[in-house]
């Protein structure tokens, strides 16, 4: 029976019944994390893409939004705003940054979230857009109902870990940040990357 297994953390989970207002985001890792965990895609568990380069540390909880893939709608999206040729999307779950005054200390958890924006990122030429939310019932960070909320220089340290996370000093970045959007634009690339999912994935048996 179903019930006696786990659900797959980006096949079996649902997006939630707000989105794109309020969604289900499933957190891989947390600031506290000396190597980048991601969802292994068959498996459904956590496992180890490689340690953070030098003194890099995600500022925020990060993961995905369940029941989401970056291809042709978000990448057309991308392309529209960003006047930039947009090959494809990155083929992966949508990216969330879930901010929030509260420790947590591990990742493999659900959470719910409030988008407010996010960034239009292109990485080798490829959409890979990051949704930047506040935990529902957050204290403090439910004040920010939008991304112009967010004082500048906390949106420069995310922005600033995405440029740089993958990169030693002497490579070259394949990776650029067109623009940093507000909350309306991040509804629309969910909406996009829920078409994406359903479009590559609606005939895929359900691995709940």
């Amino acid at each position: 029976m179903n019930t006696q297994h786990r659900a797959h953390p980006w096949h079996g989970i649902h997006p939630g019944d707000h989105t794109p207002e309020i969604v289900t985001a499933y957190i891989e890792i947390v600031p506290s994390d000396t190597v980048k965990y991601e969802i292994d895609k068959v498996s459904g568990y956590l496992k180890i893409d490689r340690p953070q380069k030098f003194s890099n540390m995600i500022p925020t909880l990060y993961g995905f939004i369940p029941q989401t893939y970056c291809a042709e709608k978000v990448a057309e999206y991308a392309q529209q705003k960003s006047g930039k040729a947009v090959t494809k999307g990155d083929g992966d779950p949508l990216d969330i940054c879930v901010l929030s005054e509260r420790n947590v200390t591990h990742g493999d958890i659900l959470l719910q979230a409030i988008p407010i924006g996010g960034f239009r990122m292109l990485d080798g030429g490829e959409a890979d857009d990051k949704i930047i939310a506040v935990m529902k019932g957050d204290e403090f960070y439910r004040q920010w109902n939008d991304v112009s909320d967010c004082p500048v220089s906390y949106i420069d340290r995310l922005k600033h870990y995405f440029l740089t996370y993958k990169h030693l000093p002497s490579e070259t970045n394949i990776c650029e940040i067109t623009h940093v959007y507000g909350r309306e634009e991040a509804h629309e690339v969910i909406r996009r990357s829920l078409e994406d999912y359903n479009n590559h994935f609606s005939c895929q048996e359900n691995l709940a």
